[in-house]
């Protein structure tokens, strides 16, 4: 089925959140280029551990933890975080500071690997995360997931989302609601489905000048 106008799915969206008014409080703003350019590679890889840590566990408690855990992950300086040795992987599993989950702790070290292979092919990883381009939102979900450790799926989306960078989260309301929309008839994983939903953000942002994270989110709201 064609694409209804974003207009007409803001406005849905709108009138169920009290009006455009109150629509508009719950958009997020999102970084420039040049500011995502700028953020330090350790930023990036406490962000992303951070969400990686989340997944799967309670928020709050990651939340309450986090500045023992920026402590125990030296700042998380990547070069620092690549060169984790045994043992000093081993005390970290032993470490009250930080959640205790080995698969998660060696994600550290790995995501730190990651960010230092893209700021030496590119002078950093924020480069990367800023410049690429938002027709092809899917090929930087894909570097995360290919290249990074467990920053497929939610994790790395919000990594994204909680820097600044522009792009769409696949919550339950927005796979709902492009569901509706006809825009995927299936997992939003896919190939299929992935490809369907670049198309339509790129379509709905062109028509409406609205951010791909605006969208994201209108799209869950305009579902009950």
């Amino acid at each position: 089925m064609p694409l209804r106008p974003f207009t007409e799915i803001r406005a849905q969206a709108a009138a169920r959140k009290g009006g455009e008014e109150a629509l508009a409080a719950q958009l997020a703003t999102m970084k420039t280029a040049a500011e995502l350019a700028a953020i330090p590679d350790d930023r990036w890889l406490s962000m992303m551990s951070r969400c990686v840590f989340q997944a799967g566990f309670s928020w709050k408690v990651v939340e309450n933890k986090w500045s023992g855990t920026e402590e125990a992950f030296w700042g998380f300086s990547p070069a620092r975080c690549r060169a984790m040795s045994d043992e000093e992987f081993d005390a970290l599993l032993r470490d009250s500071r930080i959640i205790r989950n080995g698969a998660k702790v060696r994600s550290v070290q790995n995501n730190a690997a990651f960010l230092m292979d893209l700021a030496a092919e590119h002078g950093s990883a924020g480069r990367v995360f800023a410049e690429w381009p938002a027709d092809n939102y899917i090929g930087l979900l894909d570097l995360l997931k290919k290249r990074g450790d467990r920053l497929g799926g939610g994790a790395g989306m919000m990594a994204l989302r909680f820097m600044g960078r522009d792009g769409w989260v696949t919550s339950p309301d927005m796979v709902k609601a492009l569901a509706a929309e006809g825009v995927i008839d299936g997992a939003p994983d896919s190939q299929k489905s992935r490809k369907a939903i670049q198309a339509a953000f790129t379509r709905w942002s062109a028509e409406t000048g609205t951010p791909f994270a605006h969208i994201s989110r209108i799209l869950a709201m305009s579902v009950d």
